[in-house]
């Protein structure tokens, strides 16, 4: 499904490069279940930004079935994760300005979904994560489970075919956490290509292979 070949991502301080990435290679095959593990600071967040094309790399090829990602100019990458990627992001990113709803609709926006399938999906997922009291609410008013819960609600309403999750359930109680990555599992034997970042061994088994991370490269095992 995707294969990054010697990605360097680096940041300039003092005259130096400072790496992120170090000549990181990875293929990952349609349906697999990868957990990525490492310390932090490690390159997990920016290996996960960089497979979502929110990130720009300096050097390597970067290829989304088969689509040279590295050679499309940023309004085509746009296009392709709108179409195809669902993110959970550690932080959220909720819109504060957006409800609940409009939160978790906003990708079906993205993807010109008609007005009355928007409403049966957001209604389905709202009540898929037992969240329909807390529609017309805006995120300053949920505690962080609940901020996960709408961001990974968000992730899954336009049915991705890759799920990236960051940390996905650092927020969350074990009972909730436990039910996610469930979830992640169900929805990979349906199919789902799922790439998570974790510091949670347990949530790592979940996944059908684990790679490490040390120093923004893949760690030979």
């Amino acid at each position: 499904m995707l294969k990054l070949e010697h990605i360097y991502k680096w940041v300039k301080s003092g005259g130096r490069r400072i790496f992120l990435l170090n000549d990181l290679s990875l293929n990952v095959e349609k349906g697999e279940f990868l957990s990525i593990m490492g310390p932090s600071g490690s390159g997990k967040s920016t290996l996960l930004n960089v497979i979502a094309m929110l990130d720009e790399f300096n050097e390597g090829e970067y290829y989304f079935e088969e689509e040279a990602i590295h050679e499309l100019k940023p309004k085509k990458q746009t296009e392709i994760f709108n179409q195809n990627i669902g993110f959970i992001f550690q932080a959220y990113h909720l819109l504060d300005d957006l409800t609940v709803y409009e939160n978790i609709e906003t990708p079906l926006l993205y993807k010109k979904v008609k007005s009355s399938e928007r409403k049966a999906l957001v209604a389905d997922i709202l009540d898929r994560f037992n969240i329909v009291g807390k529609k017309d609410l805006f995120p300053h008013q949920l505690s962080g489970g609940q901020q996960q819960l709408v961001g990974i609600a968000r992730a899954l309403i336009i049915k991705p075919k890759l799920i990236l999750a960051d940390e996905p359930t650092g927020n969350l109680n074990s009972k909730q956490s436990d039910e996610i990555m469930q979830l992640f599992k169900e929805l990979n034997a349906e199919g789902v290509t799922i790439i998570q970042a974790t510091h949670s061994e347990s949530n790592a088994e979940y996944g059908s292979r684990i790679i490490n991370l040390v120093d923004g490269s893949v760690k030979k095992s």
